[in-house]
């Protein structure tokens, strides 16, 4: 059985994987004054707000040490394998939520899905290594960011409408993990192999992929049988640490939005989870079209015959660019339309410039070298965003969240920065003193 566009299946099933991950985590957040309300009655809403910033920030560091884990696992036993073992894990420590009754249960059970649902990003990354040409890498990036965003639309109104229906978190944790193990069926049967050894990919395909990943737009070779470096290779390049200063200072950004939109509405605009279906979901729609332009602007402008380079560096920087001033005008946002319609354009920004900064280890570097680059920029990233979080009941409190939007128009210049100055020209790195 040959089955066209095979590429388009794999992708389509990271995507799904990914607004499974972000159904999973955003429960948490949604459902956090109705559990704050049964766990801990007696605390002020600061406190409550610091109790959620502790879980958040065991979260992020365990979802920190998994990105670095994932990478090499994913390097080790492949795709298939290390996609399973991901998401196997991070169901089963979604449904163990319905057992929390604490601070410390809470934050064990938390840790677990943060470590297992980072492999989701650098297999994300390896798996689009895999399976497109160069010239189609940024735009099936912004497909599977744009999962994130979809997971994000549709989380907040059904975990909204469950804790309607429902008297009790707990149910919903286990409803929502669910999805996880029902994705593993087509997943394990549909992604068997590579492309270079999938029995049902046709010879057009195959030839397609793998003659599209063999040479850069200058020639280059980024190949497994290219430059491969070890570890301590691999962080001795500046830009190595261009892709991962850009990643910590531009993932604070989404992670400021994804762990507080829900408490940030409740607490400056007095909503409930009524208020959440009809506003919360907004902010996502701008990450959704966003994911989709920064992948297709820089599709087209490669397609054109700009050199990766131009291209990576232009959406970057618009992406950039859009999120410097909405984050500022946000300080100052009025109502909860005005704000929510600026927190889609932070995001449509975000999207934008993430879904490339995410290409930049395969446009590198090449073979395992990928996913092992990727796994370290994810760490950094959830390492910052977990520093700002510490920090946001603090910058935060009385509910005057102005500090925190400063300091992500800020993150966004770093950013660039890190793209433009370390990264250098973005083509096929060579080993040092290579003749």
């Amino acid at each position: 059985m040959k089955v066209k566009g095979l590429r388009w299946w794999v992708i389509a099933l990271i995507g799904l994987a990914t607004v499974i991950n972000y159904i999973d985590r955003q429960t948490l957040s949604v459902l956090w004054p109705q559990i704050a309300d049964d766990l801990f009655p007696e605390k002020s809403i600061d406190q409550r707000k610091e109790i959620y910033a502790n879980i958040t920030i065991i979260f992020m560091f365990s979802y920190a040490f998994g990105q670095a884990i994932f990478g090499k696992i994913f390097d080790w036993i492949g795709t298939r394998l290390g996609f399973a073992l991901s998401i196997g894990v991070w169901s089963v420590a979604t449904a163990l939520h319905a057992l929390a009754n604490s601070f410390l249960s809470f934050s064990l059970f938390r840790a677990l899905l943060g470590v297992s649902e980072a492999g989701n990003w650098p297999g994300a990354a390896k798996g689009n290594a895999e399976w497109f040409p160069t010239k189609e890498r940024a735009f099936a990036q912004g497909l599977f960011n744009s999962g994130a965003a979809i997971g994000g639309i549709v989380s907040i109104p059904i975990i909204s409408a469950l804790a309607i229906a429902l008297d009790s978190w707990q149910a919903i944790f286990i409803i929502v993990s669910v999805l996880g193990f029902v994705w593993l069926i087509p997943w394990l049967v549909i992604v068997k192999a590579p492309p270079e050894k999938h029995s049902w990919i046709t010879d057009e395909e195959k030839e397609y992929i793998l003659s599209g990943q063999k040479t850069s737009d200058d020639g280059s070779s980024n190949t497994d049988d290219g430059y491969n470096p070890s570890t301590g290779q691999l962080l001795s390049h500046k830009q190595s640490w261009g892709v991962i200063i850009a990643s910590a200072a531009i993932d604070p950004i989404w992670w400021l939005f994804i762990s507080w939109i829900p408490i940030y509405l409740f607490e400056v605009f007095g909503m409930d989870v009524k208020g959440l279906l009809i506003y919360g979901w907004v902010p996502y729609v701008g990450a959704m079209l966003g994911a989709w332009f920064g992948g297709l602007l820089a599709q087209n402008r490669l397609k054109a015959g700009w050199s990766v380079d131009r291209a990576r560096k232009l959406v970057i920087t618009i992406g950039c660019l859009i999120m410097l001033p909405s984050l500022l005008a946000l300080a100052s946002p009025g109502g909860p339309t005005t704000a929510v319609l600026i927190m889609a354009t932070i995001l449509f920004g975000f999207q934008t410039a993430i879904g490339n900064i995410q290409t930049l280890p395969s446009d590198l570097f090449s073979g395992k070298t990928v996913g092992s680059l990727a796994g370290f920029a994810g760490m950094a990233a959830k390492l910052a965003a977990a520093g700002l979080t510490f920090f946001v009941p603090w910058l935060t409190s009385g509910g005057n969240y102005q500090p925190v939007f400063f300091i992500g128009s800020a993150l966004a210049l770093v950013a660039l920065v890190g793209v433009w100055v370390l990264c250098g020209k973005i083509e096929p790195v060579q080993a040092k003193n290579q003749n």
